[in-house]
């Protein structure tokens, strides 16, 4: 009888060892198509997810995504576009003002610009932003601007928060180690919600 026990719970224990590797294949498969899509729609506002920045000075990736929204806006995909992004330690100003600043000096006018300030993590930057685009008067339709290994998430956390998600991804590349990294955190966060998640990051 004890082996017979064991053997069943060896098992399950590969059944439920199987099933796990299988979740996690078929959410990498998604990312990494998200990765690919541009699902660049018409909308209310562009919301630039916050990335480092130095000093004031955009980083390389940071400087990508408000380039390309910039450019949507250009395009007139949408009227404001909303920076995000709080402080991380050791910062003199926020991600979200530096975005500002930048885009002032593309020409943006001031009046076409939102700041997001508090944020920490995608979580907090788009539960903010879905109230700052409700504030501006338009519909919850936004088109987000992120790196393309992101896309999914951010999709998925915008739907939690109410927004009407389109993503626009750079054209930047994304590394076999950031989809996996995004792999764990969809995983994840479709289990327990990204708000929970978002709390334990």
């Amino acid at each position: 009888m004890p082996f017979l026990m064991l053997r069943w719970a060896i098992r399950l224990v590969s059944a439920l060892l199987t099933l796990l590797l299988l979740y996690i294949g078929v959410t990498f498969a998604q990312v990494w198509m998200a990765s690919q899509r541009d699902d660049r729609s018409p909308a209310s506002a562009i919301i630039v997810m916050g990335a480092a920045q130095w000093n004031g000075v955009p980083s390389p990736v940071l400087k990508g995504r408000l380039d390309h929204a910039l450019q949507l806006y250009r395009d007139g995909d949408a009227p404001i576009i909303v920076v995000t992004g709080g402080k991380q330690t050791g910062d003199a100003v926020t991600q979200g003002y530096s975005g500002f600043t930048y885009l002032r000096s593309q020409g943006v006018p001031e009046s076409a610009i939102r700041v997001e300030v508090a944020g920490t993590n995608s979580f907090e930057e788009l539960s903010a932003s879905s109230v700052i685009v409700r504030d501006a008067g338009g519909t919850n339709a936004v088109l987000i601007v992120t790196d393309p290994y992101h896309a999914l998430r951010v999709a998925s956390i915008a739907d939690e928060v109410g927004l009407d998600a389109h993503v626009a991804p750079t054209d930047a590349s994304s590394s076999f180690q950031e989809l996996f990294r995004e792999t764990i955190a969809v995983s994840l966060g479709r289990i327990i919600g990204y708000r929970r998640l978002a709390a334990f990051t």
